[in-house]
């Protein structure tokens, strides 16, 4: 550029002392100019590639186009790259590295060069709540191909009412013959608030507690009398009247209850042989007289006499497929004395 000025001057002033003193004058001056102009700046890439560059270039951006240093839309750069040079100064420039972030059901390949992930996730408005979990943690620095996870966390509480059983309570009762029961009080089932604390990852439930329960209806116990009041039983005489005790063996037996329904002996009203025993009697309940129970021949061979605790007289004249071994089937007219009978232990009396 001096070398150009020189000859320019030359063509225009002559070889005279005064010209000459001219040409040196405006010589020095844009030595002067040239050398303000030119300025030196130190460029380093990531801490560690250093470059000296010397530019006649006003913006830090024109000088590294000019040595074709580019710079990408997401790298770090100081001081920025519109400023003006300044002589001697240094520019620093962080490289922008590949990030894979898994978020909200998404794979992002992110461009970054912030220092931690932390930073990177606030550059990106990528939101990460309080609760949320971030794999690596915040802090992990950025590194070329690292792997992000966050994980939407969520806490729920859930009020909810559930029933709290009742219990029975049992109580012997002198008044009742022994095996019989009675119910005193019914039962009723009492009520509860539980607050359960529920956790969600990424909208699935992954923990749930119960923080707390709250009663707020006490349960009310179910009464039962016991009967254990034992019964001295006279047995028919031959010519059938009431005498002393019973002759003969006693049996500790379980008794059930039944009718001719067909739910209980699958024979239907109508059919030839509905309400009709094993031996071939009708089926009765003859609360003055000998009623119809079920056994099991083995035990009590069919045509015996008994006397059976809380049902009175009784002849066994019948089977049943449920009947087998210390168990016997007492027969009545109606489902409600069935029902009101239900199962019980009762001695019975063999009579003959």
């Amino acid at each position: 550029m001096v070398e150009k000025l020189k000859k320019k001057i030359k063509e225009h002033f002559s070889n005279g002392p005064k010209a000459i003193l001219i040409v040196v004058v405006i010589l020095m001056i844009a030595s002067i100019v040239i050398t303000n102009m030119r300025k030196t700046i130190i460029v380093s890439i990531d801490g560690k590639e250093s470059q000296k560059i010397t530019t006649f270039k006003k913006t830090y951006a024109k000088a590294l186009t000019s040595k074709n240093i580019q710079v990408g839309p997401k790298d770090k750069v100081q001081p920025q790259l519109d400023a003006e040079i300044k002589d001697g100064s240094k520019l620093s420039i962080k490289k922008a590295v590949k990030v894979n972030v898994e978020v909200d059901g998404k794979k992002l390949a992110i461009q970054s060069a912030e220092d931690n992930i932390g930073d990177m996730l606030k550059k990106e408005g990528i939101q990460v709540k309080k609760l949320d979990k971030v794999a690596p943690s915040k802090e992990e620095d950025i590194k070329k191909g690292l792997k992000v996870t966050v994980t939407r966390v969520e806490e729920k509480v859930i009020k909810s009412k559930k029933n709290m059983d009742y219990e029975t309570v049992v109580k012997e009762d002198d008044s009742l013959e022994e095996g019989d029961k009675k119910v005193i009080r019914e039962g009723q089932n009492g009520e509860k608030e539980v607050t359960t604390k529920v956790v969600f990852e990424d909208g699935k439930e992954k923990v749930r507690k119960v923080v707390s329960e709250s009663i707020k209806k006490q349960p009310v116990s179910k009464v039962v009398a016991m009967g254990t009041k034992v019964t001295t039983v006279n047995a028919l005489s031959r010519g059938g009247s009431v005498t002393g005790t019973p002759s003969g063996r006693s049996l500790r037996m379980r008794a059930t209850a039944y009718t001719s329904s067909y739910e209980d002996t699958g024979k239907s009203p109508g059919s030839p042989d509905f309400g009709v025993t094993a031996t071939g009697t009708t089926a009765r309940r003859n609360s003055g007289g000998y009623s119809s129970i079920a056994v099991d021949p083995r035990v009590i061979p069919l045509g015996t006499k008994l006397f059976v605790e809380g049902y009175g007289y009784a002849i066994a004249e019948d089977t049943g497929g449920a009947i087998k071994g210390n168990v016997i089937d007492l027969y009545f007219d109606s489902n409600v004395e069935v029902s009101n009978w239900g199962s019980r232990w009762v001695n019975v009396y063999i009579l003959d």
